[in-house]
């Protein structure tokens, strides 16, 4: 007896089939295997490198570009300059009050839960930080002003520097919207290329369980899971603070904006896992503006909004700042008055902005802060190295939450949040 397409549908055969297809499942088990490769054969995990980094350059080459039309394409399809620049003003409040309350998160839980009391520097695992703090030499609040501005538009784009891009992107949208009739030859070519980028996301996103299974096992294989246990406390209070941001903080804003954060989570969870693969949010740019929209947000508004946040509303890099700081402050006894406490958080409040798309930017912007206040070795950083990449993860998975959120909120304060798509609608009903 045959079955008919509908019964080996039901079938767990079928079932299974559709679960092997689906991109979610392909990257988490592609990430299973490649922390197993790495655990059991560190060799063999160590020398993939070159595939995780080369799905990682995939995903570089074309950031900018889809950053660039959709900031453009945002501008042309707001309609007026004046919605642009609301929108805009918006996203920067949101973005300063909501990052600077995820540093106030991460001292205080770092103050409570004291990971660093008792531990011994001398026996902690150690790596070479001299690039970061090169790096950080010229991390000073001017040099980051001055750098916005790219003394070459193409310049800007062959280095990948994600925020000088979002400078040039939002001065052409300007420009363009303000020529009127005479730029709509110029938007069409625009709209035309931003679909031939997304569909080269497509193709690019078939390769990503391969990319997420190098990048697990390099990660595991290279730094080995002996080096994490003298510092699994610092990693557990890191993680912790950073569950209680997204499902406390993050979810009551969810709550206040008319949405349940489950349902936002269950809607963005293929991108959420190939961060977790790769560790670059930047991975799940393209994909997560595509959610947003189809979670109900008008275009316009998330090409404006999500690239934007790339570069100023990194929630999950801020709870980790804070965090490292306290907890080398106490694995060194010093001791940080509630002023000092203060300046440090100011200094971060500046340091960490504009930190998207550099290598390292972490510990750069830790060695800057360092480096201002004058309180902690910056040498201190060597102890942080080996887990980094572990954190790494979780500081990307957080950021895109966080800007996936500052999006929807928004929307809904401009009228522009319509959860209209078939099934969306009831899910997401607060």
């Amino acid at each position: 007896m045959t079955l008919d397409g509908e019964t080996r549908g039901r079938s767990p055969a079928g079932v299974l089939s559709r679960i092997a297809r689906h991109p979610s499942a392909q990257v988490l088990v592609a990430i299973v295997l490649g922390a197993t490769v790495g655990a059991l054969r560190p060799d063999w995990g160590a020398a993939l490198r070159p595939v995780s980094d080369t799905f990682i350059n995939l995903v570089k080459m074309i950031v900018t570009p889809v950053i660039f039309l959709t900031i453009v394409m945002g501008i042309a399809g707001a309609g007026s300059l004046r919605r642009v620049g609301r929108v805009g003003v918006k996203a920067l409040l949101y973005f300063e009050v909501v990052s600077t309350a995820s540093l106030v998160i991460g001292m205080v839980v770092v103050n409570l839960t004291r990971p660093g009391a008792g531990l011994d520097p001398t026996r902690l695992p150690h790596g070479d930080v001299s690039r970061y703090v090169d790096g950080a030499q010229q991390g000073s609040l001017v040099d980051i002003l001055t750098h916005i501005v790219p003394s070459s538009i193409v310049g800007a784009f062959a280095a990948g520097d994600v925020l000088q891009v979002v400078f040039v992107a939002i001065v052409f949208g300007v420009a363009l919207s303000a020529v009127g009739e005479s730029g709509r030859p110029v938007v069409a070519l625009i709209h035309s290329l931003e679909r031939v980028f997304f569909r080269l996301v497509t193709l690019i996103m078939l390769v990503a369980p391969v990319g997420a299974f190098g990048a697990m096992a390099f990660t595991v294989g290279t730094f080995g899971l002996d080096a994490l246990r003298p510092l699994l406390r610092v990693m557990a209070d890191v993680y912790l603070t950073m569950g209680i941001f997204v499902f406390v903080v993050l979810g009551l804003i969810a709550r206040l904006a008319g949405f349940r954060m489950l349902a936002y989570l269950a809607h963005i969870k293929d991108e959420i896992l190939l961060v977790l693969g790769t560790s670059s949010s930047e991975a799940a740019l393209p994909g997560m503006m595509d959610k947003l929209v189809s979670f109900g947000c008008a275009r316009p508004v998330v090409g404006l909004v999500i690239p934007a946040g790339y570069s100023f509303n990194l929630d999950g890099t801020s709870i980790y700042l804070a965090m490292a700081v306290g907890f080398l402050a106490q694995v060194f006894n010093v001791h940080m008055s509630i002023g000092q406490q203060l300046a440090t958080l100011a200094v971060l409040m500046l340091t960490s902005k504009g930190a998207a798309g550099v290598t390292g930017s972490g510990f750069i912007v830790l060695a800057s802060t360092l480096g201002s206040t004058h309180i902690i070795p910056v040498a201190g950083l060597a102890l942080l190295l080996g887990i980094d990449r572990f954190m790494s993860e979780a500081r990307a998975i957080v950021n895109l939450i966080g800007n996936g959120v500052a999006t929807i909120v928004i929307a809904r304060s401009e009228g522009e949040f319509h959860p209209g798509a078939a099934g969306v609608a009831d899910r997401i009903a607060a």
